[in-house]
Parts: C-alpha cells; structure tokens; sequence
C-alpha cells in the first residue's frame, strides 16, 4: 500500500477532467431550461463541491447530478423550492446514514457478484446512452469516436480535451451545435432559496424516494468497489461511509443556495480514469471550470456549456460505460453466479440499478448460504 501525491501534474489530467461531461450536462441543461433552475446556483454548487470532493478524497471521484430525483424533477415537474426541499432531505438522510456507520455495514454484507452485476448493467446502459445521443449526429459522431480510438493508444495526449476541441468547432462550421455566445463577466451570486412544507413534501414524494436507492448502489457502493479497483494498492479515503456523508454534506450546502441534487457515480469515476484523471487534479480542475461559468459568466456561462455537440457528449459516455462494463469482470463467474451477474444487469438496463440490487442480493445471499466457501 502507499500514499499518491493528491496532486499530479500530468497533462492527461486535464482531459480526465472531462470524462464526465456526457452525463452531466444533459441533466442539468434539462434543469435549466425545464425546472427553471438559476444557473449560477447550479454551476457554482457543482464547482465547490467538485473542488471539494477532490481535495478530500485525492483520486477522481465524480459529482454527478441524482439521475432518478433529475428525472422526476424533469418529468413532474418541480419547482425550485421542491428541488430545495428534495436536496435538504436527502442531504439529511446520507449524511446520518454514514455518520451512524449503516450504510457500512449494509455494504459488508453484500456479495462481490452483486457490485458486479450492476457494475455490468450500469456500464452497458452508459454504453447506449451515448450511442443515442449520438444518433442524430453520426457522422460526427463516427469522427470524434475514431479520433478517440486514436488518441487513447497514446498515455500521453489529452484525448478527452482534443476530442472536445475537435468537436465543438466541428460543431460552430457544421452548425451541429448552438453558435458561441457573447460571455457577459461579472459577479453572479446565487440566490437563497427557503422551500415551504408543501413544497418539501413534495420534493419527497417525487425526488428522494426513488433516489435513495440508486445513489446507494450506484453512487455509494459501486463506486466504492471500483475505486478499489482502479487504486488496489493506494492509501485514500474513499469507502462507503465516507462517500455517504459527503453526498450528504454537499447536498445540505448546496440545496438552500439553488444547487441541483448531486451524488458522486460510478460511471464518472470510471470515466475521468478513462481519460487519464489520477488524481485529485482532474475533478479540482472541472470544479474551478464549474465555478468560474456559475460564480463569473451566469446563464452565458450555461449558454457556453450547450455549444459543446451530443455527439461528443455520446462519445464521452460510450467509452466511460465500456470501461465501467469491463471492470465488472464477469468472466470471473461460473454457473449460478455467473447467471446471477447477468440477471442483474438485464434488470439495471430494463429498470434501474435499484431494482437490480433488490432483485439480485437476496439471490447472491443465498446461494452463499447454500453453497459456503470453504
């Protein structure tokens, strides 16, 4: 075991930086424009707590926005305050499920085979939410997707920070993405949001009952076990517990201040070390770049966000999810297991990986009380 420099200064750094962006932004785009979020509340809180979570933890750990409280927030929709409200709560809830070390002991009793199946099943639905977004844009697609395969033979050139480049002016000549807008510098502060009781309850209802869930697996455990993975001989802080309390605090901050529900994930993880993030660098780096949009440009800095195409945005998660699949190492299961794997990455592609991890545990416990290693 040894202790990695929480700063590395590795050019690759800055492109793992980017490794995330095609999860983000669709979610946040979509909560500017349909919810009616301020975007300097929700820049500015990704940026600090981006900022934050890399400092503490050292390697590259995502801030995602919550996929399932996103999509209610989307669908429902929700108000500002109800998105506050939703955060306070859910907030409230991991930070005690860590400081009471429950959600510790919930992952000590779940099987490897279990992290794995959804570790599949989140990484191939990664997979084929980046070849939709891509499919309005193929040819582009095809290109950014080949000068990808190309730069990542290399360890040394940013291939996320070229491809990115690449695509947004192949975006302003084609006219595939919204032209570059006139950037208005300034000091942006967000604005205090106090959610009412109605509006609490109903952020409740339609936000964190069905988040709960999904950021336990995905967000909590999954990442958890993947970082083990990527960083099998490094000393850091990243475990279960701890991953519950920041998601907590970080939402408890953010929330009051018009930040959007955030959770860390596995497939961000898996994607700022696919593009070379090994550090604490890259998420400090996209936190500066977050928090410069929010805090100094405001809804220019959002405008600025869009110009990038979703063919890039489509590439950057095919190759994230392909990773996230990879390490789920399913060729090292036979028999039962092996089903059982793959039971619950059908189930997280048709559902979600909540349903997979209700499904998939109390299959994986007991074939092990079945049959018991020796």
């Amino acid at each position: 075991m040894f202790v990695r420099s929480r700063f590395g200064g590795d050019i690759r750094e800055v492109s793992g930086a980017l490794g995330d962006l095609g999860t983000f932004l669709p979610h946040i785009i979509g909560a500017i424009t349909v919810v009616g979020m301020d975007p300097t509340g929700v820049l500015t809180a990704f940026g600090l707590f981006y900022i934050a979570t890399g400092t503490f933890y050292g390697v590259p750990i995502a801030v995602q926005p919550m996929k399932a409280a996103s999509a209610a927030a989307l669908i429902e929709p929700m108000s500002r305050g109800a998105v506050a409200g939703a955060g306070i709560v859910i907030g409230l809830f991991f930070l005690a499920a860590g400081a009471t070390g429950v959600v510790s002991r919930i992952a000590r009793i779940v099987p490897p085979l279990v992290a794995s199946g959804l570790q599949l099943g989140l990484g191939i639905s990664l997979s084929a939410l980046g070849i939709r977004m891509m499919g309005g844009q193929p040819w582009l697609a095809i290109g950014i997707c080949a000068l990808m395969l190309a730069l990542l033979q290399s360890h040394r050139l940013p291939a996320a920070l070229i491809a990115l480049l690449a695509g947004v002016a192949a975006g302003q000549v084609t006219g595939a993405a919204p032209a570059v807008p006139s950037l208005t510098f300034g000091i942006h502060l967000p604005a205090l949001i106090v959610p009412s009781w109605d509006e609490t309850l109903h952020g409740i209802e339609f936000a964190v009952l069905p988040q709960i869930p999904l950021t336990l697996t995905n967000a909590i455990i999954v990442t958890a076990v993947l970082s083990r993975q990527l960083f099998p001989r490094e000393i850091n802080p990243v475990n279960e517990r701890n991953l519950a309390i920041t998601t907590g605090i970080g939402n408890l901050l953010a929330a009051p201040f018009g930040g959007y529900l955030m959770c860390h994930g596995a497939g961000g993880l898996a994607g700022h070390h696919r593009f070379g993030g090994r550090t604490a660098t890259a998420p400090v780096l996209i936190g500066m770049v977050f928090l410069a949009l929010g805090f100094l440009l405001g809804d220019s800095g959002y405008q600025l966000l869009r110009t990038i195409p979703d063919a890039v945005l489509g590439a950057l998660l095919l190759f994230s999810g392909l990773d996230l699949a990879q390490s789920s190492k399913p060729q090292s299961y036979e028999g039962p297991e092996l089903f059982i794997v793959f039971l619950m990455a059908a189930i997280g592609i048709v559902f979600n990986p909540a349903a997979a991890f209700a499904a998939g545990l109390p299959l994986a416990l007991a074939l092990r009380r079945w049959r018991p290693k020796h």
